[in-house]
């Protein structure tokens, strides 16, 4: 078995989920022993895993069908987790979800990375198998790590001794970046830092004067991975995301590898494993949110890493090969 493994733009997409899925991927398929390509010129392969919506995915489709290959996509997209993004996305998202269903009906399968998501792709009327498969965390990348934890202080010039929260995602409305910033507000003696970037030209104009007039107490450091932002995952008091929309959550997943306290929004693409006070905690407001992390960074609620690793763990790299090589083989 050979699969053809194709992401578009491969750099445009590096500071993106679907980007850590790509990486994701190429470690399942070689932690399940399945050969693959990433090169669409290459035909010797025997099915067709894509990933991306660019003109030329769609002649990759093209030629995989004229060839007789079976085509899965890989469903990381929904209109519902592109609105509230980019410039103009709530405009153009009905014409997103046109393009979308195009694409996936395109496919003998589709995969997706939560229940949730499934759920919604069948609303749009879509009727091949759909499966569900987490995007995965490659646990190794997350084991406990002092140097690591040291790294992140010193880039702030912090200490164990300070207050802090963390948030990763891009700079979009729908990630909960107002709130965000709403919540840094309201507990102006807690450091808050929202890790992620994109061109100012994406987003709109409230999202630019929120973060230009943002309180004293964040800092957007921007884009950074490696060891800074991996031990700010083991080192801040809590993870919080206020995300009003994902089909997965990457950034969660790597949180609860780092065996994170995570503060969450309570939302669909969680709901077939959060359970608050075991392995994260749930809020649905800005008082809620400012509540839990109250409690959490004083220790009046306990902490919940190590059922957040339990969780993490259902979704190592390993596990997520093994789903994907049975699903090849049904396809097959």
């Amino acid at each position: 078995m050979k699969v053809l493994l194709y992401f578009e733009d491969e750099n445009l997409i590096a500071k993106s989920g679907v980007g850590r899925a790509m990486q994701h991927q190429k470690k399942a398929l070689e932690s399940a022993g399945i050969s693959y390509t990433t090169n669409s010129k290459d035909t010797d392969y025997d099915i067709l895993h894509i990933n991306t919506y660019g003109v030329t995915s769609q002649f990759v489709v093209a030629n995989a069908r004229k060839n007789h290959k079976p085509v899965i996509y890989h469903a990381h997209s929904t209109k519902e987790d592109f609105m509230n993004s980019f410039v103009l996305s709530n405009a153009i998202a009905p014409l997103v979800k046109k393009r979308l269903c195009d694409l996936y009906n395109s496919a003998d399968l589709l995969i997706t990375p939560t229940p949730y998501a499934k759920h919604l792709l069948e609303g749009y009327g879509l009727t091949m198998p759909i499966y569900p498969v987490s995007n995965g965390v490659d646990l190794s990348q997350y084991e406990h790590d002092n140097s690591k934890i040291q790294a992140f202080y010193d880039y702030f010039h912090l200490t164990p001794k300070d207050r802090i929260v963390i948030g990763i995602g891009l700079l979009f409305q729908r990630k909960g970046i107002l709130d965000f910033l709403k919540v840094a507000e309201m507990l102006p003696e807690y450091h808050f830092i929202w890790f992620g970037d994109i061109s100012r030209i994406l987003i709109p104009g409230k999202i630019i004067r929120a973060i230009d007039n943002c309180p004293e107490n964040v800092e957007f450091p921007g884009y950074i991975i490696g060891d800074v932002l991996k031990g700010a995952l083991q080192a801040a008091d809590c993870f919080f995301s206020p995300s009003y929309e994902e089909t997965e959550g990457i950034a969660v997943l790597e949180a609860l590898a780092s065996k994170q306290t995570c503060i969450l929004r309570d939302i669909g693409a969680y709901e077939s494993w959060a359970k608050s006070g075991t392995n994260c905690y749930l809020g649905k407001s800005n008082v809620e949110f400012a509540n839990l992390i109250q409690q959490v960074c004083s220790k009046r609620l306990p902490a919940t890493g190590n059922g957040a690793y339990l969780v993490a763990q259902s979704r190592s790299i390993d596990q997520i090969g093994s789903q994907l090589k049975k699903i090849y083989e049904i396809v097959l």
